[in-house]
């Protein structure tokens, strides 16, 4: 890399945030900013976009930054280059999540090209599946990527546990449903028809009226009883999909950042073969929902996503703030 001139260094730099902002986000908040100094990317935490009572602790802030990083690393490698990262480097400042640096030259691989060219392409999806499975050997293929990043997707294939896990996941929709300051935390990251802001869920990103799965997989409620929403897709089934959580054995911040890596490393390799992802994270906002997912049914494990695989007709459009408003450049003195 050092044979590369300040300017090439900063193009590469550039490229690698502009992927970034295409990581997925809880509500689609994006609670992400980056420096870039010299040589390296900073990434940090937007405290102000972090959802003060679905996710107190910032578990799901910290697997969206995560999911950012992955693009980083990606986009580094697709140029060219190795990547030099550091997860939490300082102890003092809880808001720096990573650094990233560009290393020593290095071709990409084939399969590096095909999660990169996903990252603009990927959507997440709120709404049901068509009747076709997703193979069991991409479901295997998609398990062995979030190995690589030290976490563990599993699809759930007892029916009892997927009716168990929509259950749990109905009730906490409940329950969230019922209180009316997390019901307005959430309806701020909704976007009405027709709005210009690059941020949020988008009117156009969920069903105005969707058929529920068998089980059913409780869905946000972004519109709130309003009109909201896209006309309903008439080649879905009522089948959930596959449904699958991604565990960590640790839950310290730094395993929500790999936990996000590996979603991010699953959703893209996903997306390649045309293979949309649901979330439902209701159950995970909740304490007690939580651990008794955890003891139950995920042998000890923590679990940092449940999502629902399947193939689906989605051509809504992503939304993303520029990067101009989550960069920061420091000039040499």
């Amino acid at each position: 890399m050092n044979t590369r001139t300040a300017e090439e260094i900063a193009s590469v730099l550039h490229r690698a945030v502009q992927a970034a902002v295409w990581a997925p986000s809880v509500h689609n908040t994006q609670p992400w900013s980056f420096v870039i100094d010299g040589d390296e990317i900073a990434l940090r935490a937007d405290s102000a976009r972090k959802l003060r009572l679905g996710d107190a602790t910032g578990r799901e802030l910290s697997i969206s930054c995560g999911a950012a990083l992955m693009n980083v690393r990606l986009a580094l490698r697709v140029l060219g280059c190795e990547t030099q990262v550091r997860v939490l480097p300082d102890p003092d400042r809880p808001a720096l999540l990573a650094t990233v640096r560009p290393g020593a030259p290095l071709a990409p691989d084939e399969h590096i090209r095909l999660l990169h060219a996903e990252i603009e392409r990927r959507r997440t999806h709120r709404a049901g599946f068509t009747a076709l499975p997703v193979p069991d050997r991409l479901v295997e293929t998609l398990a062995a990527q979030a190995a690589t990043e030290g976490a563990r997707l599993t699809p759930i294939r007892s029916e009892a546990a997927v009716r168990v896990i929509a259950g749990l996941t109905c009730a906490a929709q409940d329950v969230q449903s019922q209180d009316r300051l997390f019901t307005l935390e959430m309806i701020r990251w909704a976007q009405p028809p027709g709005s210009t802001h690059r941020e949020g869920v988008p009117a156009q990103g969920y069903p105005r009226e969707s058929e529920p799965t068998q089980p059913d997989f409780a869905q946000r409620d972004y519109a709130h009883g309003r009109p909201w929403g896209s006309d309903a897709d008439q080649s879905v089934s009522t089948s959930p999909g596959t449904v699958t959580v991604l565990t960590t054995p640790g839950d310290a911040p730094e395993d929500w950042i790999a936990a996000g890596q590996a979603l991010q490393r699953v959703l893209l390799h996903a997306s390649a073969y045309d293979v949309s992802a649901a979330f439902h994270t209701q159950a995970l906002e909740m304490f007690h929902l939580r651990e008794f997912m955890r003891q139950e049914l995920l042998s000890g494990e923590y679990p940092q996503m449940v999502m629902r695989l399947g193939f689906a007709v989605d051509e809504s459009e992503g939304v993303r703030r520029p990067v101009t408003e989550v960069l920061e450049e420091r000039r040499p003195h």
